[in-house]
């Protein structure tokens, strides 16, 4: 069965609004057994933003168990804070192999 991966794009404008987000979505992620593959920030300065871009690949068992946890209680009762303190683009793919994990 292919793997369910999550791919978040956020643009911070509250580093501390983003840290109590961290903390619940954090714990969320635990509980529906997601593994965090990859983060990759971006430090420029984006013209209106809090200088932080980031890009982040959570891995689940399967898409429907990352569709399971983006659509959980726990998840939701988190996305305000979120929504608050940055921009998110999100994914939610399956089969997808992030680039440093294929063997070359």
């Amino acid at each position: 069965m292919p793997k369910g991966y999550v791919i978040l794009t956020e643009t911070i404008h509250d580093p501390a609004g983003m840290a109590a987000y961290s903390r619940l979505s954090g714990a969320s992620l635990a509980e529906y057994g997601g593994r965090v593959l990859a983060v990759d920030d971006d430090v420029d300065v984006i013209e209106g933003s809090w200088p932080g871009r980031r890009t982040i690949v959570i891995e689940y068992e399967s898409v429907e168990k990352a569709q399971d946890w983006y659509r959980s209680a726990s998840y939701q009762a988190a996305l305000p804070l979120r929504q608050a303190a940055a921009d998110c683009n999100v994914i939610i793919a399956s089969g997808f192999t992030p680039r440093a994990a294929t063997p070359r």
